[in-house]
């Protein structure tokens, strides 16, 4: 079962192996722990994430439509469950590092504007697919060709859709 490729071992998933769905999992697990980990200081939130995440593989197997890699499909899903998780789990930092007495840096100021000020706002009225695109490239700092991998579309695809996003926030932003 492990020498299958990604997507025959998602098909058999999808069809309630539950072998294949064992081998998609210790496949995907390391790598999936350390990426989240990078984006959350919580090591039982990122356990939970990624719990949730491989519960959604094993639930919506039948969705994914072949395109892109297995592995992008996965990442997509955990870096959201992980985003609603945070923002679940999470008073806005400025009162808990006002709580705490700590000073809050300039890269958290920035975030936080970004999730709760005019950015956020202008951010969540871009369709799903340009929000995507610049979730993929500005927030989680990939290349044009990682956010293509990630999304299931070509390179070009992904600066378009970057390009109109811009257009759109400045105009909202201004």
């Amino acid at each position: 079962m492990d020498r299958r490729e990604d997507a025959e071992l998602l098909a058999a998933v999808r069809d309630g192996h539950r072998e294949a769905f064992a081998a998609l999992y210790r496949r995907h697990l390391p790598w999936l722990l350390v990426r989240l980990g990078r984006r959350c200081s919580s090591p039982e939130l990122v356990d939970e994430v990624v719990q949730d995440t491989f519960v959604a593989v094993w639930r919506s197997a039948g969705r994914w439509d072949g395109r892109g890699e297995v592995a992008a499909w996965i990442w997509g899903i955990g870096i959201r469950r992980l985003v609603d998780a945070l923002r679940r789990s999470r008073p806005p930092a400025d009162e808990l590092m006002e709580f705490a007495g700590v000073e809050t840096s300039a890269e958290e100021h920035v975030l936080l504007a970004v999730q709760y000020g005019d950015v956020g706002a202008a951010l969540a009225g871009l369709s799903p697919e340009l929000r995507a695109v610049v979730q993929a490239t500005v927030l989680d700092g990939l290349t044009t060709r990682e956010a293509a991998r990630l999304l299931g579309i070509p390179p070009g695809t992904v600066k378009t859709r970057m390009m109109r996003a811009r257009a759109l926030l400045r105009e909202r932003l201004a």
